[in-house]
């Protein structure tokens, strides 16, 4: 699994909000390629970009158990998670040479963001340890 991270502390451009429309334009044309490779050479479960921070909501199971629902995490939050991509390739250095790709999506002036992007193994079942 790619993990696309925002940190607003590591983060050397602005936010999306204030790009031009053809910034926004060619960064979502960018990401619709490597998605369209992605497919095209049978690596690509699955990708989706997230909504903004806005629109989460935190949920715990309250005493009765039913779901008790906070909103957050807030604006003031410094890291969310951005999107993310599930790939199916033959080895950990290829997920890694795809993040590479992935973190040089174009941002404003059409400079590669530099996007931290974790790359994590996803288990299909528990360690043999446990």
């Amino acid at each position: 699994m790619l993990l696309m991270q925002f940190s607003a502390a590591t983060a050397d451009f602005p936010e999306i909000g204030t790009w031009r429309p053809e910034e926004i334009q060619a960064h979502i044309a960018f990401m619709g390629d490597t998605n369209a490779k992605l497919a095209a050479a049978g690596e690509l479960v699955d990708g989706q970009g997230l909504a903004g921070v806005d629109q989460v909501r935190i949920v715990r199971a309250g005493t009765d158990g039913a779901p008790v629902v906070t909103e957050g995490p807030f604006p003031e939050t410094k890291e969310f998670l951005a999107g993310y991509w599930i790939i199916d390739c033959d080895s950990p250095e290829r997920a890694i040479e795809i993040a590479g790709q992935i973190s040089a999506a174009p941002g404003p002036g059409g400079r590669p963001l530099n996007m931290p992007i974790e790359v994590r193994p996803v288990m299909s079942a528990p360690p043999v340890e446990v």
